[in-house]
Parts: C-alpha cells; sequence; structure tokens
C-alpha cells in the first residue's frame, strides 16, 4: 500500500446543529432555514480560522440529493457567497450518496496531496426536510440503483434493504442478542447526543432509551426488522473544515495544537447494480478500512476511538464486524459487553453518530471529520473522551448506499 507523500492537516472545523424531528424548535409547520443560511455558518465559521479567507486555494463541496430535495444544482456556483476572496477560485461538487461528505473529504484532500493546493476548503451539507418522509424516502433511493430496484422495493426503500440484512443477520446469528445489541446501541447514542448541544438528539427526554428501542418491529406500518429507534432521522445541516499542507499550515498561522494529521486512507465502491453478495457483511466497508489501517501502518489495537457509519442499528453492528474489532456474528454482544461505551475499549460516536447526532447525507462524513479533529485537538468538550496516549489514533468510515461507495480516514495528533 502507498504511504502519503506529504503530511496533509485538517484544521478549523464546524458544525451547524443537526436539525430534525427531535430538536424542541422543530415545527414543521413554520418556515425552515434555508441551505444557503446552513452553508454560509458552516462555511464562515471554517473561514475565521485563517488570517485572509483568499489563501483558499480551493474548494470541494459534498452534497446528495439537493437537485431533488432543493430543486437546485451548480453548486460550487454558492461557494463565492462565503467571501469575496473566493471568488473564481476552483469549486467542485462531489456526490456519492451518503458517502458524499467522504468523498469530499477525500477530493480535497487530493488536491492538497497533488500540490496544486495548500489550503482546500471542504464542505458537505444537506437539506432534506423540504418534503414528507416518505417523499424523501423515494429521493434517497437513488441511493441504490434506482431502476434496477426502485420498482418492486419498499415505500421506505432503504429501511427495507437494512431490514433484509438485520433479518439475514438474525437467521445466522439469532436474534435475542443482535435485537437487544442494537437496543443498547441506540440508547449509547442517545446518551452521547445528550451531551452535545449541537446534536438532534440532544432534547431527547426518553427514561430508557435502550426499553423503547426493544419494540418489535411492525412490517404493517414500517418494515420488517427494523424498528422506528433503529433508524437515524432525516436531518438538515452542514459542516466544514480546512485541508492543508505544511506549507497551508504555515500560510494559516495555525498552532498544531489547532490540527490533526490524516495518516491513512482507503476508498473502495462496488457494482452498485449487483445486489450484495453477503447480506450480513459490508464486504466494500473492510476492504476500504483495511487500506486505510495499511497505508497508516497499524492494527487494529492501535485504533482509540471510531465514528462509524450507523445510518441503522444494525450498520452500526456490521461496521464493528468489517473494521475487525469483533468477529462476525458477534458485534452486539461486544456493544452489550460495554466495548463502545465513552469509557470503553474502543468509544465510538462521542457525538451519537448518525443515530444520535443526526444524518444531513451530504455533510455526514465531513462531520464526523470535524469529531474527530475536535477529539484529537481536546476541543469536544463535553463530548470530550478520555484519550489512550498510547492509542491517539481515530478512524472514520462514510458509507453511501447500500454498502457501495466508500471513504476509511485514520487521524491522529499534529503535535
Amino acid at each position: 500500500m502507498k504511504q502519503l507523500r506529504k503530511n496533509v492537516y485538517i484544521a478549523a472545523g464546524y458544525n451547524t446543529v443537526s436539525f430534525g424531528s427531535g430538536r424542541k424548535e422543530f415545527n414543521p409547520k413554520k418556515p425552515m432555514r434555508t441551505f444557503e443560511e446552513y452553508v454560509v455558518e458552516a462555511g464562515r465559521s471554517t473561514l475565521t480560522a485563517l488570517p485572509d479567507p483568499s489563501l483558499v486555494d480551493e474548494a470541494v463541496v459534498g452534497n446528495f440529493m439537493a437537485g431533488r430535495f432543493l430543486r437546485q444544482g451548480n453548486l460550487p456556483g454558492f461557494v463565492g457567497m462565503l467571501h469575496e476572496g473566493l471568488r473564481h477560485k476552483p469549486a467542485t461538487r462531489v456526490e456519492g450518496a451518503c458517502c458524499s461528505g467522504g468523498l469530499a473529504l477525500a477530493t480535497a484532500m487530493k488536491t492538497v496531496l497533488s500540490d496544486l493546493s495548500d489550503i482546500s476548503l471542504c464542505l458537505g451539507f444537506e437539506i432534506q426536510n423540504t418534503v414528507k418522509a416518505v417523499y424523501g424516502a423515494d429521493y434517497l433511493a437513488a441511493a441504490g440503483y434506482y431502476r434496477g430496484e426502485r420498482k418492486a422495493g419498499h415505500a421506505y426503500f432503504f429501511p427495507s434493504k437494512f431490514s433484509d440484512r438485520a433479518g439475514a443477520y438474525f437467521q445466522r446469528y439469532g436474534g435475542e442478542t443482535a435485537r437487544k445489541g442494537m437496543a443498547r446501541w441506540y440508547a449509547q447514542m442517545v446518551e452521547n447526543a445528550r451531551l452535545c448541544p449541537k446534536a438532534q438528539e440532544h432534547h431527547n427526554t426518553l427514561e430508557d432509551p435502550e426499553a423503547a428501542a426493544m419494540a418489535a418491529p411492525n412490517p404493517k406500518s414500517f418494515v420488517e426488522h427494523l424498528n422506528y429507534f433503529d433508524c437515524s432521522k432525516v436531518s438538515d445541516g452542514a459542516s466544514s473544515l480546512l485541508f492543508l499542507s505544511e506549507e497551508g499550515v504555515q500560510k494559516a498561522g495555525l498552532h498544531r495544537d489547532r490540527c490533526a494529521r490524516l495518516i491513512g486512507f482507503g476508498q473502495a465502491a462496488r457494482d452498485i447494480t449487483r445486489p450484495p453478495e453477503d447480506l450480513t457483511v459490508l464486504d466494500t466497508t473492510a476492504a476500504a478500512v483495511q487500506r486505510a489501517l495499511e497505508m497508516a501502518g497499524l492494527s487494529l489495537e492501535d485504533l482509540g476511538f471510531v465514528e462509524v457509519h450507523d445510518c441503522f442499528t444494525i450498520s452500526a453492528m456490521l461496521a464493528l464486524e468489517a473494521i475487525g474489532l469483533t468477529p462476525p456474528g458477534t458485534a452486539p454482544q461486544y456493544v452489550l459487553d460495554g466495548h463502545t461505551r465513552r469509557d470503553g475499549k474502543v468509544p465510538a460516536n462521542a457525538t451519537g453518530g448518525l443515530i444520535g447526532y443526526g444524518h444531513y447525507t451530504g455533510g455526514t462524513g465531513v462531520r464526523q471529520a470535524v469529531d474527530l479533529l475536535d477529539q484529537l485537538t481536546g476541543n469536544a468538550g463535553p463530548c470530550q473522551l478520555s484519550l489512550d496516549p498510547a492509542r491517539p489514533y481515530g478512524l472514520m468510515i462514510s458509507m453511501g448506499g447500500n454498502d457501495v461507495t466508500v471513504v476509511a480516514m485514520i487521524f491522529t495528533r499534529a503535535v
């Protein structure tokens, strides 16, 4: 595996509130913030770290479905509204379903590695509360093979796809422990989100979220093997950060203790026109993670904490196994044993993950990187983990569709 040819850093991360049902201020009958407001809040907050925003050499925007949720395309054209100094700077929009944010990270990183940029602005966003959930579910079905799968698919297309994965997992490994592990994951994500003021589930007041998440699935109103608690919610939000070279860090006048360094990267994609070979395995995720670990020169024992793509509780279980933290069929018990808790062996999703923080699809990968940056620089506030000095490495996984497009990245401290 090739190593990174030079040091690449991230800095100046910013996440907006993940807005949607669950937030006290959410009211679908009242006007909501526009996507321009989210983009400006995130982008300008990141740019304040620079003495002059015109130091940005290039910008990358990650977004999945603005064309349908907002009827807006040509997203690179909105970068210029962040600051006059970005006028006529190169800007690119990337898309890979729920991995759009991950692909934005990868693209911004590559512009720095190519020596075409010393400072790249990376921004991801999605606005999804513009339509009713059942219509949004149809829009998001484009993350699968729409022409080949959608016509015969469930009204709630992606919950159904991961319900099928859950059903296969239950059949192979038994449903009782799996169901308990998934419910524990939901409760853990809610507990983490309650510590994060910007998380969508920050205001969650369920007295016993784990018991609630044990509710039996109702295929008459939803899907066969998942309940509503097993799913990430519909979210609006944006995230941004900077990718920098050594020269970029110097130009920006940033102290190293405000940066994190990228040491491993993996990207993988599978044929979207074919169904997964094994519903109980995220093999594309596994391939991307393995490449990232090899590039970083790390073993699983070196990982200090992780950000996994838990669009559903079953995808969290499968991701833990794809990473290799626990053998196939054992992730639910791994969670029940407390290994992914804040004080566990490998803490996971410290701000609540997609289930707790929220899932504004095109921005989630960027949000994960911002959270890793905050942890590694000690700026995570109430969400700060007590990291093992011997394992100062954080892994993130951004997954698009049904394990179709995946980006994995590993960061460590810059000092």
